[in-house]
């Protein structure tokens, strides 16, 4: 039995169209049994940069800590980042 399916409005901008997707429940416009798996392996995160004052010997620390881990201090400062919000 094929099902109706409602067409999909058009949103005045990105925050409405969000909106919409986070109360609507998606199988009302299409038919996720169809769907297929797609792979997008260039895919990265979305970044920005920001300006972070430390203290210079907070800064040395850190570079010593990523120099033993070999890796780069920016990218430390990221994993611990990332390890203590997660």
């Amino acid at each position: 039995m094929k099902k109706n399916r409602e067409a999909i409005p058009t949103f005045a901008n990105e925050a409405e169209e969000r909106a919409y997707w986070e109360r609507t429940d998606s199988t009302m416009h299409m038919d996720w049994s169809k769907a297929e798996r797609v792979r997008l392996p260039n895919l990265k995160p979305s970044t920005t940069a920001i300006s972070l004052r430390l203290p210079v010997s907070l800064l040395e620390q850190i570079k010593i800590a990523a120099n033993k881990r070999d890796v780069p201090y920016q990218s430390l400062i990221k994993m611990w980042l990332s390890e203590k919000v997660g």
